[in-house]
């Protein structure tokens, strides 16, 4: 247990740091990263327009929103390793669907059901700015996401997107 503690004391530890050191100010990624989301959803709207109507014209606009979403989401993960790329857009599709599940849950009256998915969508979103910080690496994404509330705390802390 004291071992946790001190791991995740050293992981906010390591926040802390990253914020005083770079002034780290999220918003503007934060804001990006809901556009990547969109874009993300955009294309799988357009391939399925698509392949329901056989109009090859929906498949060239998802191939051209799946450029843009490319360019943006390079800006998100500069830097990356491995499937680092791959993981973080993935982390940020979850997100979006975990969030459009719990939206269409709450417009049917089940909110807690809705709460659950709004819960899980932030720990996955949390996941990915993680993983963007470089706070953990994709082999480690298990283990640390088994501390939810830490990468929640992550996300709280560093990404306030009213903090202009």
């Amino acid at each position: 247990m004291n071992d946790k503690i001190t791991s995740q004391d050293q992981f906010l530890a390591k926040i802390a740091a990253l914020k005083k050191k770079s002034g780290v100010d999220l918003s503007t990624g934060e804001d990006l990263s809901l556009a990547v989301m969109n874009l993300i959803s955009l294309e799988e709207h357009f391939f399925f327009t698509g392949a329901k109507t056989h109009k090859d014209e929906y498949f060239d606009t998802s191939n051209e929103v799946r450029e843009l979403r490319k360019s943006l989401l390079k800006e998100l993960m500069p830097r990356h390793e491995g499937e680092t790329w791959c993981i973080s857009k993935h982390l940020l599709s979850a997100t979006m669907r975990l969030v459009e599940v719990g939206n269409k849950l709450h417009s049917e009256g089940k909110k807690e059901e809705a709460k659950q998915m709004f819960e899980r969508a932030y720990k996955v979103y949390s996941i990915f700015w993680a993983l963007k910080l470089k706070l953990i690496s994709g082999s480690t994404i298990k283990s640390t996401a088994a501390d939810s509330a830490t990468l929640e705390d992550l996300v709280s802390k560093l990404a306030d997107c009213c903090d202009e």
